[in-house]
């Protein structure tokens, strides 16, 4: 293994500023991670990138940073920096949309993680040279790229039964799926040259995405398909929730002029406050 590439560094620079951000600033890990509500209802589609920057704790991000730097450097060096961003970018929504799907019908649902645009990063790696060896700081030994990757996918599966700390362990998989497609669209003559390794890693990947969607009861896990908790929102629930965002916005605005007066209103603010009055 090399060294990480330029656009790899940027990535984990970035990752680890924006978790510890959100270690130290809990409003701030409220305002940017992956909730259902805030996406579907408020229509907050940047959670969908942001909450990839963040992590539930040190081991959380310093193992997804160190899985990013094992597989970056040849992918990165053979398909440049901006096929390399591409593939992590693609990787990183694909996830949340696979998790948004899975828990639609749980508006308190969220999460955080870059372990969907990682395992994206890993299963295009696989896909380009299955047969790179990965080798850990003080072990004497590699193993095989494409076993670290089934072992990776393990790891979500047992994340997504056990529902570990708010960690995005489904997004492992639609990232992963999301990744490799992307790097086989980029050089599709890959899929001729490595296709047993492909169809070996992809087909139980499909089919536990399978059982996910079909049988989430496996599981214990909410979807569209299947709902055990209670916490499912209807139509009706759906107006509330939008009713008390929009009272509390104007309730921020009053509070606003009555501290500084309706001067200190910006456009949207009183745009906001007049279709209030026309609507009382």
């Amino acid at each position: 293994m090399g060294s990480p590439g330029i656009i790899t560094i940027i990535i984990i620079v970035v990752n680890v500023i924006f978790s510890y951000k959100g270690f130290i600033n809990e409003q701030f890990l409220e305002g940017y991670k992956f909730n259902v509500d805030k996406i579907l209802i408020s229509k907050d589609y940047k959670r969908l990138i942001t909450s990839g920057f963040l992590h539930a704790g040190w081991t959380h991000l310093i193992f997804n940073m160190i899985s990013l730097a094992l597989f970056s450097d040849s992918i990165e060096s053979y398909l440049g920096g901006g096929q390399f961003l591409l593939i992590y970018m693609a990787s990183l929504i694909g996830g949340g949309l696979f998790s948004l799907l899975i828990h639609r019908q749980r508006g308190d649902y969220d999460s955080v993680g870059a372990s969907g645009a990682v395992c994206g990063i890993i299963f295009a790696s696989i896909a380009l040279f299955p047969g790179m060896g990965i080798g850990f700081f003080g072990v004497p030994f590699s193993i095989p790229g494409w076993l670290y990757g089934v072992l990776f996918v393990l790891y979500s599966i047992y994340g997504i039964k056990s529902k570990k700390g708010n960690i995005a362990h489904e997004a492992h998989l639609g990232g992963a799926l999301v990744g490799m497609a992307v790097a086989l669209l980029l050089r599709p003559a890959a899929f001729l040259e490595n296709y047993l390794t492909i169809i070996v890693i992809t087909v139980p990947t499909i089919a536990f995405i399978y059982i996910i969607i079909t049988k989430p009861q496996f599981l214990l896990i909410d979807s569209f398909f299947f709902r055990r908790h209670p916490t499912a929102y209807n139509i009706d629930q759906k107006y509330n929730f939008e009713k008390r965002k929009r009272d509390n916005e104007i309730d921020k605005i009053l509070d606003k002029i009555n501290k500084k007066g309706i001067d200190s209103l910006s456009k949207s603010e009183r745009q906001k406050l007049e279709e209030y009055s026309k609507k009382m």
